[in-house]
């Protein structure tokens, strides 16, 4: 079986999210990189650069933490589509993350993008994730 890269990404932000480290460090892939500049055009995380250890390449980025309640910081993900179901929408079906404030990602025939993007420009895909 191969490693869910997707997991991997949202996984990292949960765990930095409960501790005070404030940088991620994902593995880079084609769908990592996209994901990440979608998450840094929205204004998710601050900034992200490439790094190299023993001929794997890394992608490295701090979050930019919104405060909740009681000093706790608080970014959400929730992860959709799976390995195991798939779930696909057409574009006028996606839905809107609370009320247009958060945004799902989507992995559609023209590259991964938002949902925004989608509903501009009329394609459906696989729904990855909800941000918020």
């Amino acid at each position: 079986m191969g490693r869910d890269a997707i997991a991997d990404i949202i996984t990292s932000i949960i765990n930095d999210g409960m501790g005070k480290n404030g940088t991620i460090r994902i593995i880079s892939t084609n769908i990592t990189e996209s994901i990440v500049k979608i998450l840094l055009r929205e204004g998710f995380i601050e900034n992200v650069r490439k790094h190299q250890e023993r001929n794997k390449y890394f992608l490295v980025s701090a979050l930019r933490h919104r405060r909740a309640r009681k000093g706790i910081y608080r970014t959400i993900l929730k992860r959709i589509s799976r390995p195991g179901l798939r779930i696909y929408s057409n574009y006028k079906k996606i839905p809107k993350i609370l009320g247009g404030m958060g945004i799902a990602i989507l992995s559609t025939s023209r590259g991964i993008m938002t949902d925004r993007e989608a509903r501009l420009e009329r394609i459906g895909g696989e729904i990855l994730c909800y941000i918020w």
